[in-house]
């Protein structure tokens, strides 16, 4: 197996989820990124979105990458990780820094955004992402990009993400104790932004709600920037809890009942259609009326989908989200979900699929893959931004000579050497 091409790089993408753990395998090269390779496997290890047994997660991290690194025929070795889980918590915050050289540089931006971090945080909790919403170079406001702007003075306003210590630590040491360097910890709304998004809904104004089992993820982009990031411990494996108590069936059973015939607005079901429910404890299964199984679906889905209108309402943001609301998660693809949304949320809504990618892309064609495709295009633009850190300060040019047709690079002249070699001669 190799690691990477001369020209191109591997990057990985683990999203350890509350019901499956997923690794997401791309190559990274100057046309694009190309998906080699999916591993998918169920996960037992995890409660709402925080690892509540080690050992149950780290052998559903080692089959996934194992089953990833199969397909694309590669060695995996670093990772980037998805964190979720109603630890997570959003503020504010503010930093200025004065502009060395009348040009803003990105070392620059890298002391403005220092200081918007400068702010106190509990001993137990870690600042996750620093997101800039905008920048403002003297009394210039709504910049995205200040790099090469004539300026004295540098602010930002960002939106700062903090998580729990141990939950983080936790996610790590799962990786770790698979042979895996994890290379950063990523928001898993934020990366299913980065895989659904389009730079136009971005500006607009838009919502990324990401229903998953455990939890539900709720990140909005006002103006181009982050605004807001919260989660909330509630998700599909309520609907399949709810399922199995109403319908007295196994979880497993009512997982896939709600998966097969399930649907989130009951007007949608024909009074005709019926469905098999197995028993549990040795009775003998029975056919009951779909439309039972859609009242049961349906207050929970309207709950879920109030719970998030009440969250964007309390930011004072829900004028803003002009583009409406884009839908990822596995729970998302339960028949009628996209229509009860926009009912509840009062927007315009549709299912998030991971675009800006190639190659195997049928694998993740769904926006249960939204936060797999995440994590490798959010690794993309960290190997970017790290390579356009250490080109900020170039060497000296070399000269170049042109010899029948080849280019040979000359190294810079000594100049003291030449001054020696003058007053020799004269």
């Amino acid at each position: 197996m190799s690691t990477a091409t001369s020209n191109s790089e591997i990057v990985v993408g683990l999203d350890i989820g509350t019901t499956k753990v997923c690794a997401v395998v791309g190559e990274v090269a100057d046309d694009g990124i190309t998906i080699l390779g999916v591993g998918t496997v169920p996960c037992r290890g995890l409660r709402k979105g925080i690892v509540s047994n080690i050992d149950w997660t780290v052998r559903s991290i080692k089959e996934a990458i194992e089953s990833a690194q199969t397909m694309a025929g590669v060695e995996i070795r670093t990772v980037y990780a998805g964190v979720a889980g109603s630890h997570i918590r959003s503020q504010a915050s503010d930093g200025v820094a004065a502009v060395g050289g009348g040009e803003v540089t990105r070392a620059d931006l890298d002391r403005v955004l220092e200081g918007a971090r400068a702010i106190p945080v509990d001993a137990d909790r870690q600042i996750l992402h620093v997101l800039p919403r905008e920048y403002i170079v003297d009394a210039q406001d709504g910049i995205r990009d200040p790099i090469g702007m004539s300026g004295v003075r540098l602010g930002v306003k960002v939106n700062l993400v903090t998580a729990a210590t141990s939950c983080v630590q936790n996610v790590i040491r799962c990786a770790e104790r698979c042979g895996l360097t994890v290379a950063d910890v990523v928001l898993e709304a934020l990366a299913s932004a980065e895989a659904t998004l389009s730079d136009d809904e971005k500006e607009i104004g838009a919502a990324v709600i990401d229903i998953g089992g455990g939890t539900t993820d709720i990140l909005l982009y006002v103006d181009g920037g982050i605004a807001h990031t919260s989660v909330i411990p509630v998700g599909g494996n309520n609907i399949t809890s709810d399922i199995a108590a109403g319908l007295r069936t196994p979880m497993a059973e009512a997982d896939r009942l709600k998966r097969l015939s399930g649907c989130a607005l009951g007007r949608m079901i024909g009074d005709e259609e019926e469905i098999e429910v197995p028993g549990v404890g040795g009775h003998q299964p029975r056919r009951t009326a779909r439309r039972v199984l859609g009242d049961i679906i349906e207050p929970r889905a309207e709950e879920i989908f109030a719970v998030i209108r009440k969250r964007i309402e309390d930011t004072g943001l829900l004028e803003q989200l002009s583009a409406g609301a884009v839908l990822t998660g596995g729970a998302v693809l339960l028949e009628g979900m996209p229509e009860f949304a926009e009912e509840i949320l009062g927007m315009p809504v549709r299912v998030g699929f991971p675009t800006g990618v190639k190659g195997i892309t049928q694998l993740v064609h769904g926006p249960q893959y939204a936060t797999g495709v995440g994590l490798v295009k959010y690794g993309a633009h960290a190997m970017a931004d790290a390579l356009a850190r250490e080109g900020a300060a170039p060497a000296p040019p070399a000269r170049t000579q042109r010899t029948s047709g080849v280019i040979e690079v000359a190294p810079p002249v000594d100049k003291s050497k030449f001054w020696q070699w003058i007053k020799a001669a004269f």
